[in-house]
């Protein structure tokens, strides 16, 4: 089986919780004063930022706009 196949039982036994896009993050995320032009990763910078929460991202990218960021080694293993 894959990470998709099994994403939301993988999510929730690891304690994560899933965050709905708000019109406050879309807000946030337009009016950011940054040049970084991605409009996913503007919302994603934008929700972490409001809701005081930490990115699991690989993308160090993030660090420059004061986000907290978790990565580590992946915690489920591919099917070849």
């Amino acid at each position: 089986p894959t990470l998709a196949e099994h994403f939301v039982e993988a999510i929730t036994s690891l304690g994560f919780k899933e965050l709905a896009i708000e019109a406050r993050h879309a807000q946030r995320a337009g009016l950011m004063g940054i040049p970084h032009q991605d409009p996913f990763d503007r919302l994603l910078i934008a929700q972490t930022n409001i809701e005081g929460m930490t990115l699991v991202s690989n993308e160090q990218l993030f660090d420059q706009w004061f986000v907290s960021r978790l990565w580590s080694k992946p915690l489920y293993k591919e099917s070849p």
